[in-house]
C-alpha cells in the first residue's frame, strides 16, 4: 500500500523548511533507519531517516525546494512490485491531537500519531534519547503515550512526564477569552530606492519568538561592573601551562570561564535556574547553559549540559565543537533544544553594555559586555582595572529584584575570585 512521506517537524519552532537534497533516488529500496534526505530547518541542516520499509516510488518535492510546510507530502513509499502513483497517496483520517513534537524521522501519513500507551508486555517504541532520559529520571516508558511517528516516545514526552511530576496537576479553570488584540496600522509604503531581501526561515522564527518574548514575559534588568584582572591572570596561567604540556594542549577563552562561573552561581542559587509555567515554578535539576552563537542567518544557542560538573578544559573543547558545527548547520536537535539559562557574550565586538531578551521558557539570560580598562577607586586611591559590565535579564514572574541582585552579586564574587572555578 502506498504511503506518503511527510515533511517532518525537526524543531519546536519549525513550520516549514527547505528540502536541501534527496539521498535516495526513485526506485531505490528504503529500510527503516535509512537516511533519505537532508532538510534545512530554521535552526540547522538535518538528516531525515525513514521509519518504514519499501521502495521510494515517487519524489514529490525536488531538491532545493523552499517553504515546504510541515506534514506536507514530499514523497510516496510503495511496496515491492506495487504500481507507482503519480501523486500523493490519500491521507488517512488524522486523530484530534496536538501537533507532533520534533523528531528526526519522516512520518508516513498512513500511520498518524495519537497511539495509546502500550499494553503490558508489549514492545515500547522510543527514541534512544528518550530511553536514556527516562532511565535517568526513573520513568516507566510503558506508562507513557508516545506522540512521535507511529506512537514512538520522544524527548518531548519525557519532558512532559517530568513536568507533571508523580501526580498530574488538576486542570486550571478555563480563563475568559482574551479580547482580540488591535490590528496594527498598515505600514507606510517605502518610497526610497531599496532592495527587498526575503527573510530566511530562521530569521522569521527569531522575529516571531523575540516579539512573543517581549510581549508576554515581564522582563526586568540588573547590571553590575565586574573586575576581570584576576580572571585574566588565571586564564593566562592555565593556557601557558597547557602549552608546556605538549600534545592535547587546550586554550581556554574568557567565555569558557564565564560559562563555568555562571554554572557555579546557578548551583549555589538554584531558584534562578528555573522557568515559569501555569502550574507553578519549574526548577531544573541540571545546570544546562545555552550559549548564543552568531551564524549566517541569525543565531542559535547550543547547550553545555551539566556545566557545573565539567572542568574548564572540557567546557572549552565542547564549546569549540558546538560552535563550529552550529556555523556549519550540523547540530543535532538535542544539542540546541532545552537548556535552563542563557549567556549572550558580545565582548568580542567591544560592546560596553547591553541587555538581552529572554529565550522562553527559560527564566533568565546573562548579557556579557567587553572587558575595558577603566579608572576605579581602591583603598581611597585611583587605580586602573579591567572591568566588564554584565546585565541579567529575568522573568519577573519567577525572579524578584532581590533574587536577581543576589545572583548577580554571587556571580561577581566568583569572577573576581576565580580560583573557586578550579574547586
Amino acid at each position: 500500500m502506498a504511503t506518503n512521506i511527510l515533511m517532518p517537524a525537526l524543531s519546536p519552532t519549525m513550520t516549514e523548511g527547505t528540502l536541501a537534497r534527496w539521498l535516495k533516488k526513485e526506485g531505490e529500496t528504503v529500510k527503516a533507519g535509512d537516511v533519505i534526505a537532508e532538510i534545512e530547518t530554521d535552526k540547522a541542516t538535518m538528516e531525515v531517516e525513514a521509519v518504514d520499509e519499501g521502495v521510494l516510488g515517487k519524489i514529490l518535492v525536488a531538491d532545493g525546494t523552499t517553504g515546504v510546510k510541515v506534514n506536507e507530502p514530499i514523497a510516496v513509499l510503495v511496496e515491492q512490485g506495487e504500481a507507482v502513483p503519480t501523486a500523493a497517496a490519500p491521507a488517512a483520517p488524522a486523530p484530534v491531537a496536538a501537533p507532533p513534537p520534533p523528531t528526526v524521522a519522516a512520518a508516513p501519513s498512513a500511520k498518524p500519531n495519537g497511539h495509546a500507551a502500550p499494553a503490558a508486555g508489549e514492545r515500547v517504541f522510543a527514541s534512544p534519547l528518550a530511553r536514556r532520559m527516562a532511565q535517568q529520571a526513573g520513568i516507566d516508558l510503558a506508562s507513557l503515550k508516545g506522540s512521535g511517528p507511529n506512537g514512538r516516545i520522544v524527548r518531548a514526552d519525557i519532558d512532559a512526564a517530568q513536568a507533571r511530576g508523580p501526580v498530574a496537576a488538576a486542570p486550571a479553570p478555563a480563563a475568559a477569552a482574551p479580547a482580540p488584540a488591535p490590528k496594527a496600522a498598515p505600514a507606510a509604503p517605502i518610497l526610497a530606492p531599496h532592495t527587498l531581501v526575503p527573510f530566511s526561515s530562521m530569521r522569521k522564527v527569531i522575529a516571531r519568538r523575540l516579539t512573543e518574548a517581549k510581549q508576554t514575559v515581564p522582563h526586568f534588568y540588573v547590571s553590575v561592573d565586574i573586575e576581570l584582572d584576576a580572571l585574566l591572570k588565571l586564564r593566562a596561567d592555565l593556557n601557558a601551562k597547557s602549552a608546556k604540556d605538549g600534545p592535547g594542549a587546550f586554550k581556554i577563552s574568557v567565555n569558557d570561564l564565564i560559562i563555568k562561573a555562571a554554572a557555579i552561581t546557578l548551583r549555589r542559587i538554584p531558584t534562578v535556574n528555573a522557568s515559569y509555567s501555569e502550574e507553578g515554578l519549574v526548577l531544573y535539576h541540571d545546570v544546562d547553559i545555552s550559549v548564543a552563537v552568531s551564524i549566517a542567518d541569525g543565531l542559535i544557542t547550543p547547550i553545555i549540559r551539566r556545566a557545573d560538573q565539567k572542568g574548564l578544559a572540557a567546557i572549552s573543547g565542547e564549546m569549540k565543537d558546538l560552535a563550529a558545527r552550529a556555523k556549519a548547520g550540523k547540530l543535532k536537535p538535542e544539542e540546541f533544544q532545552g537548556g535552563g539559562f542563557s549567556i549572550s557574550n558580545m565582548g568580542m565586538f567591544g560592546v560596553s553594555q547591553f541587555a538581552a531578551i529572554i529565550n522562553p521558557p527559560q527564566g533568565a539570560i546573562l548579557a556579557v559586555a567587553a572587558g575595558q580598562q577603566r579608572p576605579v577607586v581602591k583603598d581611597g586611591a585611583l587605580a586602573i582595572a579591567t572591568v566588564m559590565t554584565c546585565t541579567l535579564s529575568v522573568d519577573h514572574r519567577i525572579v524578584d529584584g532581590a533574587l536577581g541582585a543576589e545572583w548577580l552579586a554571587e556571580f561577581k564574587r566568583v569572577i573576581e575570585d576565580p580560583l573557586s572555578l578550579m574547586l
